[in-house]
């Protein structure tokens, strides 16, 4: 696909062979073999799920080979011996011959992390990459100018080759004209997959010899040295040298460095490290200058404050040019509802100074929709600039409607600190207090207000029925911390962004702070608190504006977690309050809601 077709008005639908049917029953028979495979202690689990992946990829090489007419030695893997297995095993292999050959990868990796322990697999960031999302990057990455005749490659954390088997297959169509040994050769001097697990590192290993099986029979060789078991986070960039693309799907989720990871990796660092984010920072020194870097990660680095260090350093030295938000996220990684995106960046020349304002080259957005039958539909949104030098939130749209919103936001300088506000999450982790909850009020007791006091037309109900809440906390002295008194905004801190709206608030009514001079905020809710003694907007319009159809719109433009952090909405781009004020001059309950609307949608337009 050309460039410009990347940028058109009109959306494109995309669709790939594949047998519907077949991978409906797969997942099926995946659902019953993994409710057996749980019956079995942790590290049972983990040896059982490696055994039985063992002996459907066995059958699935042995059949392979026989279709092509001729059989080749598997790979030696990492366990010695493989049990004989049941049917059902055995009849998954099967199945997957029949799938297209991305397909099947696909369906075999999804079964080996189907039969893993949960904890296991979320500790260790195991989740394969669907065929069309592999296939939408490479397009992406295509499409800016990666060259399979001559690009050096390397996939940081290859589990499954989602990724390398796709990369070998298109640079193998570009060499057909060389001998089978010089396909190998090339192949081995431009392809690189690094995992730190043994056992995906093989299975990698054995996709991979499945693409490249007609050139390794004319060869009477395997393929060696494409597929390497090392932690791409611990090897010095000289080692592997630098490349044209790094792309793939490095594993997701918090950890804790030792002191030298926190050293190298400083420069991107603010707060709780994530390893999709040190990947990203790893992959910056190993990208040639004018080289890409494409990755399948969580929305999150675009707006949380844990990445805004993140932010910095790619603007500085490796710009994105596209993103595209996967539309529907469930469904598209198995057990995994973060918003996910693929975005690409290019590394610049040299480290540029980035002094502010809106930066960079514009990115093209897009929204990718995997749908049934093996189907896509692009929706290219529009091409926009990013970028702010303090590490802001990326304003970006995640859908036709919000394009024109995310121009007027980026010329709307307004915050909630300008209105006299800041944001703080309630004090109460409820499971570090459960002796002291309460049925009832007493001496020292005082009301809890949880997320479900925040009714979703934004008017509040003191309540405790959702299961572990109790409506009182009886509270030492020495906890005094958690108790606040004044009036403020009550905000859902936990949402999704299939709900209608996602920023949901409410005032607490000064008779409730009469009644109970005290309560204690769970850490499901953001406060808004003023910082100074009269703030220019007042609470009541304050929770009226955030609960407003064009800021959940706006937010949405921002926030890249089901998180409502403090952060994202410090940093949400507002209306000038005395704007504000003066279009909605009365208190907000004397005002019909439509008329508010409208006044709000007017000052985002207006600017």
């Amino acid at each position: 696909m050309a460039m410009r077709d990347l940028r058109k008005d009109a959306t494109i639908r995309l669709a790939f062979p594949a047998d519907a049917r077949s991978a409906i029953d797969l997942a099926s028979q995946r659902m019953a073999l993994a409710e057996r495979a749980a019956a079995r202690p942790g590290d049972d689990r983990i040896a059982f799920a490696r055994a039985a992946t063992t002996s459907v990829l066995l059958r699935y090489w042995s059949k392979i080979c026989a279709a092509t007419g001729r059989q080749m030695p598997i790979r030696l893997g990492p366990i010695a011996s493989v049990e004989v297995l049941a049917d059902s095993f055995r009849d998954y292999a099967d199945a997957c011959v029949d799938l297209e050959t991305f397909d099947a990868f696909y369906q075999i990796g999804e079964l080996y992390t189907s039969l893993l322990p949960d904890d296991y697999r979320t500790r260790n960031g195991v989740y394969y990459t669907p065929p069309l999302l592999v296939k939408r990057l490479l397009d992406v990455v295509e499409a800016h100018g990666i060259d399979w005749r001559t690009a050096r490659v390397l996939d940081p954390a290859c589990g499954g080759a989602a990724f390398a088997a796709y990369v070998a297959s298109r640079m193998l169509t570009t060499t057909a004209s060389l001998s089978p040994e010089d396909r190998l050769r090339d192949l081995q001097a431009r392809l690189v997959g690094l995992d730190i697990d043994p056992f995906a590192t093989w299975l990698s290993a054995v996709l991979l010899d499945v693409v490249c099986l007609p050139v390794l029979r004319q060869a009477n060789s395997l393929l060696d040295g494409v597929v390497r078991l090392a932690d791409s986070l611990a090897q010095p960039p000289r080692n592997l040298g630098e490349f044209d693309l790094v792309i793939g799907n490095p594993p997701y989720g918090k950890l804790k460095l030792t002191p030298e990871h926190r050293a190298r990796f400083s420069r991107s660092l603010y707060g709780h490290a994530n390893l999709y984010g040190l990947f990203t920072d790893a992959a910056i020194a190993l990208t040639k200058p004018k080289g890409l870097i494409g990755f399948v990660t969580p929305t999150s680095f675009l707006g949380g404050e844990y990445f805004k260090n993140l932010r910095k350093l790619l603007l500085a030295e490796a710009a994105p040019v596209h993103t595209s938000f996967v539309a529907d996220r469930e469904g598209v990684f198995s057990n995994v509802l973060q918003e996910t995106t693929l975005t690409v960046f290019r590394r610049f020349a040299s480290p540029r100074r980035v002094t502010g304002g809106n930066l960079g080259t514009p990115i093209e957005v897009e929204t990718f929709s995997p749908g049934a039958n093996k189907c896509a539909v692009i929706d290219p949104l529009g091409r926009i600039h990013v970028g702010a030098s303090d590490g802001a939130p990326w304003v970006l749209p995640r859908s036709r409607q919000q394009l024109r919103l995310v121009r007027q936001l980026s010329r709307m300088h307004a915050r909630l600190a300008d209105y006299g506000y800041r944001v703080a999450t309630g004090q109460l982790v409820w499971n570090r207090h459960k002796p002291q909850f309460r049925d009832k009020p007493g001496e020292n007791c005082h009301p809890v207000l949880w997320a479900e006091c925040i009714q979703a037309d934004g008017t509040f109900l003191f309540r405790a029925k959702n299961r572990n809440h109790r409506p009182f906390l009886c509270v030492g002295a020495d906890q005094q911390f958690l108790v606040n008194q004044e009036p403020c905004v009550l905000v859902q801190r936990t949402t999704s962004k299939e709900q209608v709206r996602r920023l949901i608030a409410t005032t607490i009514p000064n008779s409730f702070i009469v009644e109970y001079p005290g309560y204690v905020v769970e850490n499901h809710v953001n406060m808004l608190v003023p910082i100074r003694i009269r703030p220019l907007v007042s609470l009541s319009l304050i929770a009226r504006l955030l609960n407003s159809a064009t800021v959940d719109h706006a937010f949405r433009c921002i926030s890249g977690s089901v998180a409502v952090s403090a952060y994202e909405l410090e940093s949400l781009p507002l209306p000038e309050p005395r704007a504000l004020m003066r279009r909605v001059p009365l208190s907000p309950a004397t005002m019909r809601s439509s008329t508010i609307e409208d006044a709000i949608r007017s000052l985002y337009q207006d600017v």
